[in-house]
């Protein structure tokens, strides 16, 4: 597999996104000359952090509890495993198998709460 390419949009100071697997949630940003990666929880970093051999560290007065550092590449290779592992045909059901349901009834909360972003022709009225 050749290493991912590197895309810097010069308008933004930094990139960031939510991402959402079957075996947590994190938050990843770049700030800092490298990339933050945050979650609610350990669990959610844990194989990232394992995949990048970066140390989860504890933040618990920051706004995400547990964070890692890594960079770009380790990233989106990560994140090319996850959609290659992908064999299930339902994330939430897979996501409380992997996790439970503590970890999914949140899960749900949000996957109803984006209904509020559909656009005016997403459905038949």
């Amino acid at each position: 597999m050749s290493a991912p390419t590197v895309i810097v949009n010069p308008r933004r100071n930094g990139e960031a996104m939510w991402i959402f697997t079957t075996e947590g949630f994190i938050s990843a940003v770049y700030k800092h000359d490298a990339v933050q990666v945050r979650a609610r929880d350990r669990k959610s970093l844990e194989d990232l952090a394992t995949h990048c051999a970066s140390e989860i560290k504890h933040t618990p007065v920051a706004d995400y509890p547990y964070r890692l550092e890594t960079d770009r590449d380790h990233l989106a290779t990560w994140l090319t495993k996850q959609a290659q592992l992908m064999d299930y045909s339902n994330f939430k059901t897979e996501v409380e198998v992997v996790r439970g349901f503590k970890f999914v009834a949140p899960l749900h909360k949000v996957w109803d709460v984006m209904h509020d972003v559909e656009d005016s022709n997403a459905r038949v009225r």
